[in-house]
């Protein structure tokens, strides 16, 4: 472990948490990920697979977007017919 890592947790009062734990949690997180998880390559270091994890989750986010700027043109486009607009409505609820 490295001295400033060392010092920081006995100076701050920051809760430890171990280089094994860190290696756990990294593990974790490529099984959660999708494209991390498929490649199964075990060489990956924490900070590709960070990398990796925040370009997914960006790519959610815009999926996301995408999805409600398409539900909000949807129900634009059947407000005239209200029965369906109100049957979308029911199902996001």
């Amino acid at each position: 472990m490295s001295s400033r890592r060392s010092r920081s947790r006995q100076s701050g009062g920051v809760s430890s948490i171990s280089d094994d734990q860190i290696a756990d949690l990294v593990r974790k997180l490529q099984q959660l990920v999708p494209e991390i998880h498929a490649r199964r390559t075990s060489d990956k270091s924490a900070n590709r697979v960070l990398q990796e994890t925040c370009t997914y989750i960006r790519n959610l986010h815009r999926e996301v977007d995408d999805l409600s700027d398409r539900l909000a043109e949807l129900l634009a486009s059947t407000e005239s017919d209200s029965a369906q607009a109100a049957i979308i409505r029911s199902l996001l609820m």
